[in-house]
């Protein structure tokens, strides 16, 4: 097994203890750290694909999380000053009416990881809110909704985004609900259904722009 696929297997099976040393002899054996900042990264997509298919539930999906962070400290230094560090400001927050977010903490620690600059306003925001945080090195808006009850919270808020003087940036969402037949409806630029497929929907958008 190669020490990037190691540290892709640490991730997935949480393994907090082990990963930042695996993730240190595979920087010594000459693997990029944006390199093996994706193992990561799709390692977290398969953590929530499992957890979306009922395979395993909040605790491992948490663990995973942690064990990615601790990997991530290891790859900071070597990531400062390239590409994967520039990639602009991300706001996101979980939708008025919403207190959950365990998964929106995920997706912040991700992209965070992937190379945005994180403004997290928390739970239960307000359209108003969104938009008011929204500065000119703003690149994207993702906004975080679990319940079904808080969909026309969403879609408010993207609404409300579109029509102001930030109608420019592209917004991403996502939860448990969210679909992307919804997404388009309600005029977001993107969805994804987890934290590791957020990352690459997130790149993705910012691309197209």
């Amino acid at each position: 097994m190669s020490n990037i696929a190691a540290v892709r297997q640490l991730v997935e099976t949480g393994k907090t203890k082990l990963i930042a040393a695996a993730t240190a002899e595979a920087l010594k054996e000459g693997a990029a750290a944006t390199e093996i900042l994706e193992a990561m990264i799709d390692a977290m997509g398969v953590v929530g694909e499992k957890f979306s298919t009922g395979a395993i539930f909040v605790p491992e999906m948490l663990i995973a999380a942690k064990a990615m962070s601790k990997g991530v400290e290891v790859l900071k230094p070597h990531l400062a000053g390239k590409s994967a560090t520039s990639l602009g400001t991300c706001v996101i927050g979980t939708v008025k009416g919403d207190l959950h977010d365990i998964g929106k903490n995920l997706v912040a620690m991700m992209l965070e990881s992937a190379g945005f600059t994180v403004v997290d306003l928390g739970v239960d925001v307000p359209a108003e809110k969104f938009i008011a945080a929204i500065g000119d090195d703003v690149k994207l808006v993702a906004c975080s909704g679990l319940l079904t009850t808080t969909m026309p919270a969403m879609r408010d808020t993207v609404a409300a985004i579109k029509s102001s003087a930030a109608s420019h940036i592209k917004v991403l969402v996502g939860g448990a609900p969210v679909t992307s037949e919804f997404a388009r409806e309600i005029g977001a630029d993107g969805s994804a259904p987890d934290a590791g497929s957020a990352v690459v929907r997130a790149k993705e958008l910012l691309k197209a722009a």
